[in-house]
């Protein structure tokens, strides 16, 4: 069987189940609420964040809210892309704006370490994809197979297999502990939003004045992170 046409089957399967329908909608609809607030903040030009601009997202969002429009432009896609997520006609469109911002969102939050979005980030991500996966039909003549004829059509709702598919939510729920864990526990030490919350892990390492060093090279001195890492290296 050919890698097109295993895809195929695999997805008309998918779209068969009642669950995994439900589940397309439930990550639509929350991705959907992830970007209409902060999408709706740029649009009427307010400040995204109250973190410091000592703090590296901080710094990096005043930043971007001071290129004007570009800010606004921002937000414009945010709020487009949320949109077209809900309306189900045009519900691929919004996952294919929505996959390179969110993409971004994630990389960024992961290199400057930034709580707010260290979890949430990667999860969109994936739940981002799996509607890409959903909508294989509408775009999958793109990739250089042999494709065989277009899918005629996928069952109504009212004849979806209602078999509830357990090693896939056993699969969700897996790969999002996964990340959690992972994610709490990648970082040695991280920058926090503010100084106290940065300060209260120092007690825990094993040198806590190297780890007060970095809070006060963050917060107070405002230097880069990679800098205040290496020096906190340096300190150990």
């Amino acid at each position: 069987m050919s890698l097109s046409l295993r895809l195929d089957q695999l997805h008309s399967q998918a779209r068969e189940n009642r669950w995994l329908w439900l589940f397309a909608i439930f990550c639509r609809v929350a991705l959907a609420a992830g970007f209409i607030p902060s999408g709706l903040v740029k649009i009427l030009g307010e400040r995204f964040t109250v973190l410091s601009v000592n703090h590296p997202m901080g710094n990096y969002l005043e930043a971007v809210y001071h290129t004007g429009y570009y800010y606004t432009m921002i937000g414009i896609m945010q709020v487009t892309a949320a949109v077209l997520l809900l309306v189900p006609r045009t519900a691929i469109l919004g996952a294919v704006i929505y996959f390179p911002i969110i993409l971004n969102i994630c990389i960024l939050s992961l290199a400057v370490r930034f709580d707010g979005s260290l979890i949430t980030s990667p999860l969109m991500v994936l739940a981002n994809l799996y509607l890409l996966c959903w909508y294989y039909h509408t775009w999958k003549f793109i990739l250089p197979f042999n494709h065989g004829a277009s899918q005629q059509g996928f069952p109504k709702w009212n004849d979806l297999n209602n078999t509830f598919p357990t090693k896939f939510f056993a699969g969700v729920v897996t790969t999002v502990a996964l990340v959690v864990l992972f994610l709490t526990n990648a970082f040695e030490i991280m920058p926090h939003n503010m100084l106290k919350d940065c300060t209260m892990q120092c007690k825990d390492k094993q040198n806590p004045q190297a780890c007060l060093t970095f809070c006060d090279c963050i917060h107070q001195e405002g230097q880069p992170l990679d800098k205040c890492l290496e020096a906190y290296d340096k300190a150990k």
